[in-house]
């Protein structure tokens, strides 16, 4: 377990941040292999065991033999926060600079990051009787319903939450009932520390033209499907994982229990995966664009990315 009193860490850290489809995986395989990296991952998917299709899970063959840490690391049905991300990623950083490597962050979880470099002073509590509650509010009036009563007591949460994302629309009014505040106030309250604790970080965001983007979005989703993302959430289903689950609430999951529910045509399906893919992406850069410190690189500028990296690990 990560201890405190190693704080500050004075080893160069490498964060490589962008929006989804953007092309962070491929670049991350070339930093690591010409820079001696070692790569944690900083998606809030990826650490769900047999959710790969729908995640755009990195391959072991992709893996390139480059360890990657913070990948698998839950089942479906277990909860995952941003306090446990902080936790397990710390362990991750001590345990790659024990081994003479570099450390390389890569994903598109701002809170995860933030969680990291900043700290989560305390973990909100829990109020499971609210939580049930809500819930039944949600059976009984539906999501829109429930989700238009977020945006009026907290505008912050609510335009960063889908309205169909049941657990954090859920979690974001448990926490207002229950302790009178926004969850938004709350996250900048808790993740402020005075405690340093990195000395040396370059943070690095790739970007492009929203239309190129949105395209290679929508290229992702069919082949999401085209790899089999139907018989990945069927099999879900089959070894009994609930469709409301976080995990299974998310992007594409949603959608496809939709699909195989007949709920949802096939084009109907990816049209909406395309659509609330994209708007994640916009939520992506929303929480990118506060970042003071970061660099922005266009995605096809890999050798600009990779002559700053340089400069970085090199002090020039």
């Amino acid at each position: 377990m990560f201890k405190n009193d190693s704080f500050p860490i004075p080893d160069p850290i490498v964060v490589l941040i962008g929006p989804t489809a953007i092309g962070k995986t491929a670049l991350s395989i070339k930093l690591a292999k010409e820079f001696d990296f070692e790569i944690i991952s900083m998606d809030s998917m990826q650490v769900y065991r047999y959710m790969n299709i729908g995640t755009a899970k990195i391959t072991k063959g992709e893996m390139e033999h480059i360890p990657h840490y913070l990948i698998d690391v839950v089942n479906p049905d277990e909860p995952f926060s941003a306090g446990l991300y902080e936790q397990m990623a710390l362990n991750a950083i001590q345990t790659i600079l024990a081994r003479g490597k570099k450390v390389l962050i890569t994903g598109g979880t701002g809170l995860y990051l933030s969680a990291l470099l900043n700290g989560l002073a305390k973990q909100i509590p829990t109020f499971p009787e609210i939580r049930a509650e809500i819930q039944l509010e949600i059976e009984k009036y539906g999501h829109n319903a429930l989700h238009e009563q977020l945006a009026l007591i907290d505008e912050s949460t609510a335009k960063r939450i889908h309205a169909n994302d049941t657990h954090r629309l859920t979690r974001a009014i448990e926490i207002f009932r229950g302790t009178g505040k926004k969850w938004s106030s709350l996250l900048e309250e808790h993740q402020l520390e005075d405690e340093l604790r990195f000395e040396n970080v370059l943070e690095v965001g790739l970007t492009c033209e929203r239309e190129k983007l949105y395209n290679q979005i929508e290229k992702r989703s069919r082949l999401m499907l085209e790899n089999g993302l139907h018989e990945e959430v069927t099999g879900l289903l089959k070894e009994g994982y609930s469709s409301q689950l976080k995990s299974m609430q998310s992007i594409g999951y949603s959608h496809m229990i939709k699909f195989i529910r007949d709920e949802w045509k096939e084009g109907e399906m990816l049209e909406k995966l395309t659509r609330d893919t994209r708007r994640y992406a916009k939520r992506q850069y929303t929480w990118f664009n506060k970042m003071k410190d970061l660099s922005w690189f266009n995605k096809d500028q890999l050798n600009e990315v990779t002559s700053k990296v340089d400069s970085f690990l090199n002090n020039r």
